[in-house]
């Protein structure tokens, strides 16, 4: 027997004891512990290096970018709107000077 197998039995039993021992999920308690056991090896083999062939134009180069401040030349940081889609409330002159005028006069518009 090979160590995935025996993974994947020893994985199964300790399901089957954690569940209280029920009997007639044999299966469920085997795929549970396949899945498991796969998650495992894949996140194992997400730690592996890969090996890098610097004359070798088709990987991708492993150059990496120095690291920054997060701000523009304006020392401004960004924001999750785009530049031009932020509204902002109006200011209260604005909202003084709009109420000191009335209603807009609809008669005018209409000329």
């Amino acid at each position: 027997m090979d160590d995935h197998e025996q993974r994947v039995r020893e994985r199964a039993f300790k399901i089957w004891q954690e569940q209280g021992c029920p009997d007639g999920q044999a299966e469920a308690h085997w795929e549970m512990a396949r899945e498991l056991v796969a998650i495992e090896q894949n996140q194992n083999l997400t730690l592996v290096p890969v090996a890098r062939d610097p004359e070798d134009p088709t990987i991708a180069a492993d150059d990496v970018e120095e690291t920054g401040p997060a701000a523009n030349a304006t020392g401004e940081l960004p924001t999750l709107t785009d530049e031009g889609e932020q509204s902002y409330p109006p200011s209260r002159e604005a909202e003084h000077a709009a109420a000191a005028s009335g209603p807009p006069d609809d008669t005018k518009a209409a000329e």
